[in-house]
């Protein structure tokens, strides 16, 4: 499928140290930014509170969020789950306060903004047991916001999951350049894994320069750059293939313009797609997808970049040619086929 067709070849190559150029100084800024400002990781790796609420009235999160701010949390996260009712709150941990203050805190902060009181609600179980909880209720005695469960993520449980991050980020690298190794050629793998890492650490220097909070979903959209990445350089590298075949007198310059060039019409056309849906969870997503859909904005639109213009030219650079793409055919034994 085309959506235009290019009939006289860009020379892309030509221009290529202006490119990769460009792209080094973003890398290096990301790179520095990384270690200026480190990453504003979430709950899930750091530790803290997670509280699930459930509101008599449909939550105004906005409201939440300025309850929380109100009473110490820099940055909390408050996002609707399920219904308009139900709020899942995450919260990093305090210093001097433990899990069960900052939870208590936190009930007594919201219920107060709803202009409730806390009461003790005695409740029958299945078993016909009189079980008592805190409720938030308000002067004609129904209940506000009830607080249905109270998690704590330790230090410990952060770790782990920081370690099992990078864990899948290794993992993913190694898979794709063996995979690239056996269908293309060595050079190619490391060319591809060098321009997706690329963006892998863009990315991660965008998060860290404007102190947006990284999560696992963020990390789960780092992982999925990574592959949507790859999969641009792999069409283009087997495009880069095909011309070899095809056009036997062209220097290598002119094999991997013509494949950049024949392949443009079809990365706007998946890469656009792809970007309308990602901005339109940015923008109509709410809170809960935002950062993931920012994640995603950043790396398709330098995974474009580097998938076009540094992966082809880091390959080209380490010294790819047509004999690595396409053995030799071996001349036939004037023999051969002879009657005797």
């Amino acid at each position: 499928m085309e959506f235009f067709r290019i009939k006289k070849d860009i020379p892309f190559m030509r221009h290529a140290i202006i490119f990769n150029a460009i792209s080094a100084l973003t890398f290096v800024a990301a790179v520095f930014f990384l270690f200026y400002r480190p990453l504003n990781l979430s709950v899930e790796f750091t530790g803290g509170t997670v509280m699930e609420l459930r509101y008599a009235q449909p939550a105004n999160l906005e409201a939440i969020r300025a309850t929380l701010r109100g009473i110490g949390y820099e940055h909390p996260e408050a996002a609707g789950f399920g219904t308009a009712h139900d709020v899942l709150l995450r919260l990093p941990v305090v210093k001097n306060i433990t899990a069960k203050d900052a939870s208590q805190k936190v009930y007594e902060a919201l219920c107060a903004a709803e202009k409730g009181g806390l009461t003790q609600i005695d409740n029958i179980n299945a078993k016909g047991e009189h079980v008592f909880k805190q409720a938030c209720a308000g002067p004609s005695g129904v209940e506000l916001v009830e607080l249905r469960k109270v998690e704590f993520v330790g230090p410990q449980v952060g770790d782990e999951l920081t370690q099992n991050g990078l864990k899948a980020l290794v993992m993913v690298i190694i898979g794709v350049m063996i995979y690239l190794a056996i269908r293309f050629e060595w050079k190619y793998a490391v060319s591809a894994i060098i321009a997706n890492l690329h963006d892998v650490v863009i990315i991660l220097g965008f998060f860290a320069f404007f102190q947006w909070e990284f999560s696992l979903t963020v990390l789960a959209g780092v992982l999925a750059v990574l592959g949507y990445s790859v999969n641009e350089s792999v069409v283009i590298f087997d495009r880069i293939r095909e011309n070899f075949r095809k056009q036997r007198k062209a220097s290598v310059h002119e094999v991997i313009d013509s494949a950049i060039t024949s392949t443009i019409s079809r990365t706007i056309i998946t890469h656009g797609c792809t970007q309308m849906m990602v901005l339109a969870m940015l923008f109509f997503g709410g809170p809960t997808l935002h950062y993931f859909a920012m994640a995603l904005t950043i790396g398709i639109c330098f995974g474009i970049y580097s998938s076009v213009f540094v992966a082809a030219a880091i390959a080209m650079w380490l010294g790819v040619k047509r004999e690595d793409l396409i053995k030799p055919v071996k001349e036939k034994d004037e023999t051969d086929g002879a009657v005797v």
